[in-house]
């Protein structure tokens, strides 16, 4: 699956109130999301813009805001946030994980990237213009409003869900034209007076302690590395706000996100103590024991803000990542020092000597890589293990499903796509460890493939038949480890078009799987190399070709990218886990993707250049690739050996665990078999070699 995303400060408590979460208040909206042919009228009569426009022109003690930013993100930056902070979601009834909202006395856009097109365009509630970001003739959300809106105007954002970088951008954009960038603290998220009653609160889920065998590390172990980083960055103590740094970094899970097991919370490090900032309604014995046992204290989630205020007004230098934290935090913090203790002004007693001898206030708080992000993303022995154990797992559910769809199919039956993510997830939650799938399952038939982000829904979505080419993007969450594999298959013929495309998707994915590069590389270097099969055609996709993976938490995870993102200059590491997901997508037509997850390793090359270590891939998916899609007219033999490879690989490893489940094995076998003997048995190899065949002179 792609990646490729406030209150006053003089109260003492954030806003966010702890209660049971409820996907209600969504559905209702969602319900109230009919489209209408006239824009203007549409969006006129769309209570939530009225309502957000009547907040708008009172907001900042009456000042007002001419524009309104409403981004995916909450006050932890989360990709997926929980139903309590989905204002973008609410707002303009578009459900995919990356967009940004703006709001102006006319007009209602939403930016997003060509993975939501298809998407957005069916699920913008009416009035709204859809921004197709990324294609080059879109203006960026800071350009637009720099160009668009008169000198002087006033651009409310709530700084809990924006971070430092972003607003730094921004206000540097709006000034070149004379606007200004309002935090608006005393008045709240304006979204949330719109929505009212009907807003989810957040969960009560208890949260869980991650076993030490998948763990690999213990909670002191981390506090080590993080207290390493404040040392050599001359700071007092580092702010952990993703949440899936705060349950790395304490070997907590949680329930708090559908899809990924976090939950609500900050962590605190100092050179003495470690906090963890959420509910402690939420907290049972056994997780109050982990923590007492790793140094921990819990702290009401309320608590952070004030006691941020209290160490920067104390002198104490607070360690953020300005990429990651919300400028609501880091913006207390400064004021929290320009004030002193208690209130006090800071003096010349307070200032540093810069290197000139000149005098200058000393700040409160340092941007900081985080060091969890980075500790994170290089899993250690014991992760990997559970790593693969969860692609294990995972590859019965699959095959064990993919034996029974062929069945129905080939029997002539026929099930809805809403039925096959159902079946798909049943056969999961029998698998050990199974807690919840990994993202929403996209099983997109024929056109809703090319819907990159597709998620099928009872009354709309498409039958699977004889006929049907079906991409199916899953994953799931297992006590040891995450999965997120994409495979496409045909049950019919498919045409020569399809198979076309599909191969080259495959070589694609064929060609990164068998990289090999040296240290210090970025994604962004071998990112073509999944793309020029396609190019060769004059074909590409929109999305990035592989993200980072999280050990038992997120799927989407950084700092790593394999993508045409070329500032994410994050070079790929050993113990670093990767998406390999090429893909084609025709408009009303079709789409095709291919995807495993890859471990970096360092490659046995035969010399070092420069004393260099060389890294190369190895595959953890753990399931066949449909060979019948393939035109092996334009496979080369090394392509064809790699697949029989892969197979031979995957049969040896999942066929000990469908001892029990016979049929199941003899399908895994005939999927498995080399390239040749598949298609054989399907006619294909035959029909190819006489098409291609040279006559004798």
């Amino acid at each position: 699956m792609h990646s490729g995303l406030c209150w006053s400060f003089q109260a003492t408590s954030v806003r966010h109130n702890i209660a049971s979460s409820s996907r209600q208040g969504l559905r209702r909206i969602a319900a109230m999301s009919q489209k209408d042919t006239n824009g203007a009228a549409a969006a006129a009569a769309d209570p939530r813009l009225t309502k957000l426009r009547e907040l708008m022109a009172k907001a900042d003690g009456g000042k007002g805001v001419a524009a309104y930013i409403v981004p995916t993100e909450d006050p932890h930056m989360s990709e997926y946030p929980p139903d309590h902070f989905r204002r973008r979601e609410y707002l303009t009834s578009f459900t995919g994980s990356a967009g940004t909202a703006l709001v102006t006395a006319d007009k209602a856009l939403l930016w997003t990237d060509g993975r939501y097109f298809l998407q957005a365009e069916a699920e913008l509630g009416p009035g709204w213009t859809l921004m197709r970001g990324g294609t080059g003739t879109c203006p960026e959300l800071n350009d637009w409003l720099s160009d668009n809106l008169p000198e002087g105007s006033r651009i409310g954002f709530d700084p809990f869900c924006h971070t430092v970088d972003s607003i730094n951008k921004l206000k540097a954009r709006l000034q070149e034209n004379g606007l200004e960038a309002v935090p608006l603290l005393a008045d709240g998220n304006l979204v949330d007076g719109a929505w009212g009653s009907d807003r989810p609160s957040l969960p009560l889920t208890p949260l869980r302690v991650h076993e030490a065998r998948w763990a690999g590390k213990t909670i002191k172990d981390k506090l080590v590395e993080v207290r390493q980083a404040l040392a050599v960055a001359h700071a007092d103590c580092f702010l952990a706000t993703t949440l899936d740094e705060v349950a790395w970094l304490y070997n907590l899970r949680g329930n708090d996100v559908p899809y990924n097991p976090v939950f609500v919370s900050y962590a605190l490090v100092s050179m003495t103590d470690a906090v963890l900032y959420t509910n402690p309604a939420k907290v049972p014995p056994p997780v109050a024991d982990h923590l007492k046992e790793g140094g921990v204290i819990v702290r009401p989630y309320d608590s952070l803000v004030p006691d941020v205020r209290s160490k920067a007004s104390g002198k104490a230098i607070i360690a953020m990542d300005f990429s990651k934290v919300s400028y609501a935090v880091y913006q207390a913090a400064e004021e929290a020092a320009a004030a002193g203790p208690r209130g006090r002004k800071r003096t010349a007693a307070d200032a540093v000597v810069a290197s000139n001898g000149t005098q200058q206030q000393k700040h409160a708080v340092v941007d900081l890589s985080s060091p969890v992000v980075n500790a994170k993303a290089l899993k250690n022995s014991a992760e990997l293990e559970g790593m693969r154990e969860a692609h294990l797992r995972d590859a019965v559910a699959i095959c064990d499903f993919l034996e029974w769809l062929g069945d129905k199919i080939g029997s002539g039956g026929t099930l809805t796509e809403v039925e096959v993510d159902l079946e798909l997830t049943g056969r999961r939650q029998q698998q050990q460890g199974f807690n919840e799938p990994s993202f929403p399952t996209i099983a997109g038939a024929n056109s809703n493939g090319a819907i990159i982000h597709y998620r099928p829904q009872e009354g709309s979505c498409k039958t699977v038949d004889g006929n049907t080419l079906l991409l199916i993007d899953s994953g799931g969450q297992y006590d040891c480890g995450t999965t997120d594999i994409t495979r496409t298959f045909h049950f019919g013929n498919p045409t020569a078009h399809q198979k076309r495309c599909y191969t080259r998707v495959l070589q694609g994915h064929i060609a990164l799987s068998q990289a090999i590069f040296p240290e210090g590389t970025p994604g962004s270097a071998i990112d073509a190399l999944a793309r020029l099969p396609l190019w060769s055609d004059g074909l590409n996709y929109r999305h990035g070709t592989g993200h980072g993976v999280g050990a038992a938490l997120n799927v989407h995870e950084g700092p790593q990218s394999i993508s045409t993102r070329y500032w994410i200059t994050t070079p790929l590491q050993v113990g670093m886990i990767c998406s390999n997901e090429p893909g084609y997508y025709e408009d009303g037509g079709f789409g095709i993707r291919i995807e495993n997850l890859l471990v970096i390793q360092e490659a046995d090359t035969k010399f070092r250049f420069g004393g260099s270590t060389f890294m190369a891939f190895e595959d953890l998916t753990l399931v066949p690739i449909q060979t019948k899609m393939i035109d092996p007219a334009l496979l080369t033999p090394a392509e064809e050996q790699w697949l029989d490879d892969y197979h031979r690989k995957v049969r040896e490893a999942v066929s000990p665990r469908l001892a029990g489940k016979p049929a199941v094995l003899e399908w895994l076998k005939r999927h498995t078999a080399p390239v040749r003997e598949q298609l054989a048995a399907t006619g294909i190899a035959a029909a190819t070699k006489a098409a291609v065949a040279v006559p004798v002179a």
